[in-house]
């Protein structure tokens, strides 16, 4: 028989809190957005100071990549930390750290290349620890909080705020650099300090939402599940929920006192594996698969389509033109994939979703990779052409992304396991899910390098890579087939079932 105060959170009707709610769970992802979509334009700025405006690919590469390393190791710890001192009280700990490396970013020391970089990369990484803490948090909160009928689109709403990230950052990217564009103008002096200045005021600026929220998040309550569950207090979780939700006394007080024998087999024991091992590969491997495409992809845009637009006057405008393009692709493909998740998810189930979603960014991978080389390539070096169709495809894959796996990985791994082990098994999932990621940004690396008398990437390469990925999808497919379960409509206390 479920506790009544779950029963009452399960068929509670939709109120103020839970839009409040995903505002605050989702300021992690919006700063995690922002601080991976800054970085293109960032470098760009960088490589006027240090690299005589032509900043090698490797220096974009390892300030994601050690973000995505950070977060891996991120996601383990606060997840299991979740798990063992509750989602409230680590809450608040995962956005100090963000929003204190996002500051301290913009104070990266010294004068000389290497000691600026090395001192940024060292603060990104913690940077990507308090990020990744935020995943598992995030989501097991939202997905303890909602009820079953609409947990899967409110889930998708904390997500989708790495799309508002996206449009934050190319904003302030575009306002810092016009107005030290217009500054170098009106004093008729263009100097390093000022764009030395510009690329930190960007990295700091991030840090300042997360942090008007963290008021806000250190006043919400600890989840009724876990404090029911785990610290099997249902008194204290009916008190809790009353607080925050319009939800009488009187229909979530039990009547008799909950068991005193809670369940006992740890993580990873023969039991845990015969009952969850199966949904804990699916949600890992699928991450990683959609992973490897999906963060190598975000790096296409500065490479390739940098050569879509007019060669700018100075790295003010060069920054600009990257931000640009990324805020049009995030408001024409990204931002609606979300939103379609977030309506279509409860109507048509995660795994319908995350297969159409893998099916297609591997036809249209296909479509960009196969002819890359004798036709998309020949579009990009030529600027008079029309280049719509591969930007409608380049769109599509951000699109399909979001109303598919990069949202589904997100939503499911909060679903699928007891709430003893919930953060932890998001946790898990989601730093696989990063390793993917850092492999594909790696393979980006390798497949934007450009030809010996060429600015543009090798065109072979480019075709490798955009085949690999669909390949990578397809497996991604596969995968959700074989081994997905739908918990659409479904109450989280299922699977305390047995327990």
């Amino acid at each position: 028989m479920p506790l009544r105060v779950l029963s009452a959170l399960d068929n509670a009707r939709i109120q103020y809190y839970h839009f409040k709610a995903t505002v605050i769970a989702g300021m992690g992802l919006f700063t995690d957005a922002y601080d991976f979509f800054c970085i293109p334009p960032i470098t760009r700025l960088l490589g006027h100071i240090y690299y005589n405006d032509d900043p090698p690919t490797r220096v974009s590469s390892t300030l994601i990549t050690v973000v995505l390393l950070g977060a891996a190791i991120g996601q383990l710890v606060f997840g299991v930390l979740g798990d063992l001192k509750g989602r409230r009280r680590v809450y608040g700990l995962s956005l100090t750290i963000m929003v204190l490396s996002s500051v301290v970013c913009g104070f990266s020391i010294c004068g000389v290349t290497g000691c600026v970089l090395g001192s940024l990369v060292f603060f990104r990484f913690l940077l990507g620890l308090g990020i990744g803490g935020d995943y598992p948090l995030s989501a097991t909160i939202m997905a303890e909080f909602a009820n079953r009928n609409t947990r899967g689109a409110f889930i998708a709403g904390v997500f989708s705020m790495q799309g508002i990230g996206i449009l934050a950052a190319s904003g302030v990217t575009a306002v810092v650099c016009s107005s030290f564009d217009k500054y170098s103008k009106k004093s008729k002096d263009y100097m390093t300090t000022d764009v030395d200045i510009a690329w930190r005021l960007i990295l700091m600026i991030g840090g300042v939402p997360a942090a008007l929220t963290f008021y806000l998040r250190m006043m919400m309550p600890e989840t009724a599940r876990f404090t029911a569950l785990v610290e099997r207090n249902p008194v204290q979780a009916a008190v809790d929920m009353g607080r925050v939700l319009d939800v009488p006394m009187n229909e979530i007080a039990e009547d008799a006192p909950i068991p005193a024998h809670p369940p006992t087999y740890p993580l990873f024991s023969k039991q845990f594996l015969h009952r969850h091992g199966r949904d804990l590969f699916y949600c890992a491997a699928s991450w990683f698969l959609v992973d490897v495409a999906f963060y190598a992809n975000n790096l296409v845009l500065s490479t390739v389509f940098f050569y879509y637009v007019d060669k700018p006057t100075n790295v003010y405008h060069l920054a600009l033109k990257v931000a640009s393009l990324q805020a049009i692709v995030a408001a024409a493909a990204t931002i609606p994939g979300y939103w379609f998740t977030y309506y279509f998810i409860d109507r048509i189930g995660r795994v319908k979703i995350q297969m159409f979603g893998f099916l297609m960014m591997a036809l249209v991978y296909f479509a960009m990779g196969i002819p890359y080389k004798d036709y998309w390539f020949k579009q990009v070096q030529n600027s008079k052409k029309s280049r719509v169709g591969f930007s409608i495809l380049y769109g599509l894959t951000f699109f399909f992304a979001n109303f598919g796996p990069n949202t589904t990985t997100f939503i499911v791994p909060a679903e699928m396991f007891p709430a003893r082990f919930r953060s932890t098994c998001h946790g898990i999932s989601g730093a696989i899910g990063k390793v993917g990621a850092i492999v594909g940004t790696i393979g980006f690396q390798w497949a934007s390098s450009t030809n010996a008398n060429s600015d543009y990437p090798h065109p072979h390469k480019m075709t490798v890579a955009f085949v690999i990925w669909g390949v990578v999808c397809l497996l991604g497919a596969l995968v959700t087939y074989f081994f997905a379960r739908e918990t659409k409509g479904l109450s989280l206390e299922d699977n305390e079932i047995d327990e």
